[in-house]
């Protein structure tokens, strides 16, 4: 079924019905709408996992432990995940994705914001992401994320680069990277602000993920990653701020004054023992993130949930389903979820299974399995190219 088609999903269990026509919820049904019954089950909007790493999607299949064991934030990124992203190849990072995005599908995710790196194979690396993504069916918003740590400033403008190459479609949009302040020079955030503003775009970015990207920013004489970001004209409205744990409530408060959102990823946060994001409470437009573990929303509001009662903080509902309105601004759609105008992303649940997934008015997902795939194929793949990379690792 082609995204121009329409189609009429239940009525369910609730006696609920939702018609989507060329990818958006219409109060209208066309007289040949296709039909997709669901007496059982029950009508919900698609999942938003709101920052996530995609190359990520291999780690699962066995990556190994680094020989000595990380004991801070920066030498989990120096003996882990930067380690991973350079040895990454095409082959490997299409079989994580397809793993990544074949998993969210089937776990309800219909959108993915992802913020990608890999140094040693900058060119060409979005369109793998976006090609995987389409052919999936998953919406999706990507960026590289610009960095100087391994090559300087050339290696940034390259990042740059290649986000101006994602065309924008019924299903992906692009953004632009930043990895953290505390990897870029003042030129590359200027730059990066230039280039969002060029393509009608925003900044996707960590942010005060760990202490010492706020020290950083204090060395370089702002007051904090935030304000640095605002001095060099890249904190541009819509702007996606990852983490934020270290922000206080006073500049929480200013990112959502300035219509930025920022992404909470608890499970992240506490794996990588970097604090609880409790000061984002104070901001109205927070959202949920994975920040690469599997994007299993479900889980993550969960990890919310206990962490916030482990916190003592009261103000965390609504952060899953704010994503829907930041993929809606993207998107240029009505953000309340399954209302006339909105983007015709939904699932359809039988218990606490998911059984059907549409995005777009596209069924990608139907009776539990892939329409565009097998699951079953895509994990071989994927466990196949896990072993090649971790080979390649293990030679850095």
């Amino acid at each position: 079924m082609a995204l121009s088609d329409s189609l009429l999903i239940g009525p369910d269990r609730q006696g609920r019905t939702v018609c989507v026509v060329d990818g958006l919820v219409s109060d209208s049904v066309p007289e040949f709408a296709s039909r997709l019954a669901c007496p059982d089950g029950e009508i919900a909007p698609g999942a938003v996992c709101a920052h996530t790493h995609l190359y990520s999607g291999l780690a699962r299949y066995g990556m190994p432990a680094p020989a000595e064991p990380p004991r801070t934030f920066l030498q989990i990124l120096e003996r882990v995940w930067w380690r991973l992203d350079r040895a990454l190849d095409a082959e490997s990072l299409a079989a994580a994705a397809q793993d990544y995005v074949a998993r969210a599908l089937l776990a309800g995710t219909t959108t993915v914001i992802d913020h990608h790196e890999s140094p040693w194979m900058i060119e060409g690396s979005l369109g793998i992401l976006a090609e995987v993504c389409q052919r999936l069916g998953m919406r999706a918003m990507l960026c590289y994320g610009a960095s100087e740590r391994n090559s300087g400033r050339e290696e940034a403008l390259r990042g740059l680069a290649e986000c101006r190459r994602v065309a924008a479609s019924k299903l992906i949009r692009p953004l632009v990277g930043l990895h953290a302040s505390f990897t870029v020079s003042d030129d590359t955030i200027q730059a990066a602000g230039d280039l969002a503003r060029k393509l009608g775009t925003v900044l996707h970015v960590h942010l005060a993920e760990d202490m010492a990207d706020v020290e950083d920013a204090h060395a370089r004489g702002f007051k904090g990653p935030l304000e640095r970001l605002l001095s060099l004209g890249a904190l541009i409205p819509g702007s996606i701020l990852a983490h934020g744990v270290h922000l206080d409530a006073e500049q929480v408060r200013f990112a959502n004054s300035q219509g930025c959102w920022l992404v909470h990823n608890p499970r992240s946060n506490e794996g990588n023992r970097v604090g609880y994001a409790k000061t984002l409470s104070a901001g109205s437009r927070v959202a949920l993130g994975t920040d690469g573990w599997d994007a299993v929303m479900g889980d993550e509001q969960a990890a919310l949930e206990r962490l916030a009662a482990q916190n003592g903080d009261p103000g965390t509902a609504g952060r899953l389903a704010a994503g829907q309105g930041l993929t809606a601004e993207r998107f240029g759609a009505r953000p309340q979820a399954l209302a006339p105008g909105a983007l015709g992303d939904l699932v359809v649940r039988q218990g606490r299974r998911v059984r059907h997934v549409v995005v777009g008015g596209r069924l990608v997902v139907a009776d539990g399995a892939l329409i565009h795939g097998s699951a079953a194929a895509i994990a071989e793949t994927a466990q196949t190219q896990a072993n090649h990379l971790w080979g390649r690792m293990a030679a850095l």
